[in-house]
C-alpha cells in the first residue's frame, strides 16, 4: 500500500488598519517567512513576518505609512488551510519595523503582538468599580474591544470576592490589560485573545486553564518509521519545580492565624499523571493573614496552579507529516516515550514556522505527574 500524500497547507494573509483583507498578491510573493508564537497566557503571543524588498517595491511605502502616523493601528490576520481545514494563527496589531540591508536583497522584518496590544496603550487608573466582583470588571474592561471582533468570555471564579462600597471600592490600575492580566493572576486563572474561528473574530478568554477535553491527535516517536509524526522530542522532570501553598487565615476572636494548606488539583486541572513527586518545598503565604478568607483561599489556588507542574517536554514536527495544526492551550497524547512520558500533556506554548515549502512547529509540553493516567493514549 502506498503511503498517504501529506495535506496540502495554504497561507491566508489579511492586513487592515481595522477590518482586514485579503494581502494583494505583490505582498505575497515579497513575503519569505512567517512567524507565530502563541503560549498559555502567561505572556502576549506575537508574530514575524520576512519580505524581500527592493527600492521601488510598495512595501517600502506599506513601511512608511505604519511607522509613521497616517495609519496609527495596522492588524494583521494569519491562517493556514491543511487538508481543507482552516485554523487563525494569529490576529493582533504591527508593532515594530526593521530594514536589513546587509544582503543582496534588502529584507523588511515586521512585527506584532496578538489584540492585547491595543489592550495596552492608555492607562485608565481611578476607574471606580463598585460592588463589582473581578468577573464583572474584566467584562467591562473587554467590552471596549468588540467593534475589533474580539468577544468576552469571562468564567467567574469559584469563590467570588464581591467587595462591600463602606469598605472598599476597587479602582482600575494600568491599562486594560494590565489590570485584567492582575485580576487573573489573583484567582489563579489565565487571560488570553484567542483568534478564530473565522478570520477577523476573536475570544477574550478571563477563566481557569482547563486541561481536561479531547486531547488533540497524538505526537509519535520510537514507533515503525511511517507512524512517527515528530521530528525531535525530549522530556525533563524537575520536582523542584512543584511547590505546596500554605495560607493563613485569621480566626475571628482570637486573631489566631491558621495554616491550610492548598492542593494543585481542581475539576478543571485534574492529574495528567498518576505518579506526582512529593513537594520539596512548601511556601507559606505569610501576606494572606490581613485577607478575608475567600481572597486568601484564591490567593493560593492562584499560587498552587502556577507551581504544579513537574514533567516538561520540548518538541518539534512537520505539520505535512502530522496531519494537523497542533494548538497550544489544550491537551495532546504522546506516545512510544516510555511508561514514565508516555499519556496526555498539556501544550503550553507553540511556535508556528512557514516558508515556501515548508510548515514546522516547535512546541512545549507540560503535566504535573509521570506515568500515564490511561492506560491507551488515544491516537
Amino acid at each position: 500500500m502506498a503511503p498517504l500524500a501529506p495535506p496540502p497547507v495554504r497561507l491566508h494573509l489579511f492586513v487592515g488598519p481595522a477590518v482586514p483583507a485579503p494581502a494583494p498578491k505583490v505582498v505575497l510573493d515579497a513575503l519569505q517567512e512567517v512567524k507565530v508564537e502563541v503560549g498559555s497566557g502567561a505572556s502576549q503571543s506575537g508574530f514575524e513576518l520576512t519580505f524581500a524588498v527592493s527600492k521601488d517595491s510598495p512595501l517600502q511605502t506599506l513601511f512608511l505609512l505604519t511607522g509613521g502616523a497616517s495609519i496609527p493601528i495596522l492588524r494583521v490576520v494569519i491562517a493556514v488551510s491543511v487538508g481543507g481545514s482552516t485554523e487563525v494563527l494569529m490576529d493582533g496589531v504591527m508593532t515594530h519595523h526593521e530594514i536589513t540591508t546587509d544582503t543582496p536583497t534588502a529584507m523588511l522584518r515586521i512585527k506584532g503582538k496578538d489584540l492585547t496590544a491595543v489592550m495596552d496603550v492608555i492607562p485608565l487608573d481611578g476607574l471606580p468599580y463598585p460592588a463589582m466582583p473581578p468577573a464583572a470588571r474584566v467584562l467591562i474592561a473587554v467590552a471596549k474591544y468588540a467593534v475589533l471582533g474580539c468577544i468576552p468570555l469571562v468564567i467567574p471564579s469559584v469563590l467570588e470576592d464581591i467587595p462591600i462600597p463602606i469598605e472598599r471600592i476597587p479602582r482600575h490600575q494600568g491599562t486594560d490589560y494590565a489590570y485584567v492580566k492582575a485580576l487573573a493572576d489573583e484567582v489563579g486563572y489565565v487571560f488570553y485573545i484567542d483568534p478564530g474561528p473565522t478570520p477577523g473574530a476573536s475570544k477574550a478568554y478571563w477563566g481557569p486553564e482547563i486541561r481536561i477535553g479531547t486531547a488533540q491527535p497524538a505526537l509519535n516517536l520510537g514507533l515503525d518509521g511511517p507512524h512517527d509524526n515528530v521530528t525531535a522530542l525530549s522530556f525533563s522532570f524537575d520536582k523542584e519545580k512543584k511547590e505546596l501553598p500554605v495560607v493563613y487565615i485569621q480566626e475571628p476572636f482570637s486573631k489566631v492565624p491558621i495554616p491550610i494548606p492548598i492542593p494543585d488539583i481542581t475539576p478543571l486541572n485534574p492529574p495528567l499523571g498518576l505518579v506526582p513527586p512529593l513537594p520539596p518545598k512548601i511556601t507559606f503565604l505569610k501576606d494572606t493573614a490581613k485577607l478575608n478568607p475567600l481572597g486568601a483561599a484564591m490567593r493560593g489556588i492562584a499560587y498552587a496552579g502556577q507551581h504544579s507542574d513537574s514533567v516538561f517536554a520540548t518538541g518539534k514536527l512537520d505539520v505535512a507529516r502530522y496531519g494537523h495544526v497542533l494548538k497550544s492551550r489544550q491537551l495532546v497524547g504522546v506516545r512510544g516515550a516510555g511508561t514514565a512520558f508516555d499519556g496526555l500533556y498539556y501544550v503550553t506554548n507553540v511556535t508556528h514556522e512557514l516558508k515556501r515549502g515548508s510548515f514546522t512547529q516547535s512546541f512545549s509540553l507540560a503535566r504535573n505527574a509521570l506515568v500515564s493516567t490511561l492506560p491507551k493514549v488515544p491516537s
